[in-house]
């Protein structure tokens, strides 16, 4: 057995060892990894420190690293990763929820090659049939009118371009945002982003955020009606009665995996567009069959938007984002010339189309519903167990465990969680954290996921948590 160290814990956290999990008979077994019968080529570039010392050097200081001991990754098939030793990890993370179809598909990767082989990069100026083909493919995951398509490089660029288009189309430069809501990191998006820790003392203008339809800390509970009426406040009070947009995600990645209150986007939808604006909904994490009960986060909850925003598993890891709506709001870019260089070309086209195939093919998202209905009720077990869990939630493989010292008060355990990473990639498990106050596991694995890695997860997690 590997050694483990605990990470040092605040007086207070320490205190709150005691009451963090409820009695155990018995510690738990050493979790074991599963069987997989892939070997990466031997490993023969440079040290993790040199290449630590590297990024120190030549890379801006705001790029973090996790864990104390950063990983050294370099090799991934399907949902495990390999470190520059050769050791396994079970991804369940998914490069944060991007990699939907799983590390170096060989289906993606096929087409990314043979793509780069004939042609690399032409520009949209000309014809090539990799971007039609792709967006006559993703056109038809869409309900109603929802066909026509921007292609961009990120989920950043793609919501600066959505909210721009809903200003443009309703005259207004008005959004609402929930918060603890997050959309990107540029002008725009970083204004309707509603989380500090994103937000830098710019100019910010014209976003107003609204309560947040938190049914795990939020002051109603569940009832998603009364949050609504947060809006119908914002749109009376703050504005001149009239808005541009309105943008939201169906689930919260960076927020914590946090699903909106039921009843909550029909409601604000038709009240946004009472007010002359438009409804976006940010699919960045949740989309593309994650969720598993639909293949779009905004299904479940009844509605249509007018514009959709999309990255991440798009493209299973390459750079590609995407803006989609009506024919009619799509006309505002014409008044003006609006280009993007690289959105589009015909390499990430190709890797997006095989995504697409390889999603129904192999049928992820009937496998995310299930593995992820599977795994969920193993971890509401583990809260169970342990009292340090306060909220297990999410859907299909986008799932979040919150992390508590006290579950009445929901003290945010921040100090654990970091100690549990580590113990849990000690394991050979790669999980992810957030949440606004930074004690939220994320769990959002490639869709390839099975019910035995499921176990090996809660194996972990459950050897872990007894740690603490």
């Amino acid at each position: 057995m590997m050694m483990m160290r605990r990470h040092a814990f605040s007086r207070a956290a320490a205190a709150s060892k005691s009451k963090s999990t409820l009695s155990h008979t018995s510690e738990p077994p050493l979790p074991k990894i599963p069987a997989f019968d892939y070997v990466p080529p031997p490993y023969t570039g440079p040290s993790a420190d040199e290449i630590l010392a590297k990024r120190r050097q030549f890379l801006n200081p705001s790029i973090f690293h996790s864990f104390k001991t950063p990983l050294c990754l370099v090799d991934g098939k399907k949902q495990y990763l390999f470190d520059d030793k050769g050791r396994r990890y079970l991804d369940a993370f998914g490069g944060i929820a991007t990699v939907g179809c799983g590390h170096s598909h060989p289906e993606v990767v096929d087409a990314v090659v043979d793509q780069m082989k004939r042609l690399q990069h032409p520009t949209v100026l000309y014809l090539n049939p990799a971007i039609a083909d792709f967006a006559e493919a993703l056109a038809s995951k869409f309900p109603g009118d929802l066909k026509v398509i921007f292609f961009t490089n990120s989920g950043t660029e793609a919501n600066e371009l959505a909210l721009m288009m809903a200003r443009l189309y309703s005259g207004c430069h008005d959004v609402v945002s929930i918060r603890n809501g997050y959309h990107g990191n540029a002008a725009g998006t970083m204004a309707a982003t509603a989380q500090g820790s994103y937000k830098f003392n710019v100019v910010q203008t014209g976003v107003h955020h609204a309560l947040n339809p938190d049914q795990y800390r939020g002051v109603f509970g569940s009832d998603g009606l009364k949050y609504a009426r947060d809006v119908d406040d914002i749109v009376t009070y703050g504005t001149s009665g009239r808005v541009g947009a309105f943008i939201a995600e169906a689930i919260q990645g960076v927020g914590g995996v946090m699903e909106l209150a039921p009843g909550y986007l029909p409601a604000v939808y038709d009240t946004i567009r009472k007010a002359g604006g438009l409804c976006i909904a940010d699919e960045v994490q949740s989309g593309f069959a994650r969720t598993g009960s639909h293949f779009w986060g905004f299904e479940a909850h009844g509605v249509v938007p007018d514009i959709v925003t999309l990255a991440k598993g798009i493209g299973n890891g390459m750079p590609l984002g995407a803006v989609v709506t009506t024919p009619e709001i799509a006309k505002v870019l014409t008044h003006r010339n609006y280009f993007n260089t690289f959105g589009g070309n015909p390499v990430c086209s190709a890797a997006g189309l095989a995504v697409l195939k390889v999603i129904e093919k192999e049928q992820l998202q009937q496998n995310a519903l299930t593995v992820g209905s599977y795994l969920k009720d193993r971890l509401i077990s583990l809260k169970d167990k342990y009292e340090i869990i306060g909220d297990v939630r999410g859907r299909g493989l986008m799932l979040g465990i919150e992390l508590v010292t006290d579950r009445q008060l929901k003290t945010p355990a921040k100090d654990e969680i970091v100690y549990i990473l580590e113990l849990m990639k000690d394991l050979g498990v790669v999980i992810g954290k957030g949440g606004f106050f930074g004690n939220v596991f994320r769990i959002t694995p490639p869709l390839c996921f099975t019910e035995e890695d499921a176990d090996f997860l809660v194996n972990a997690m459950d050897y872990s948590l007894s740690k603490v």
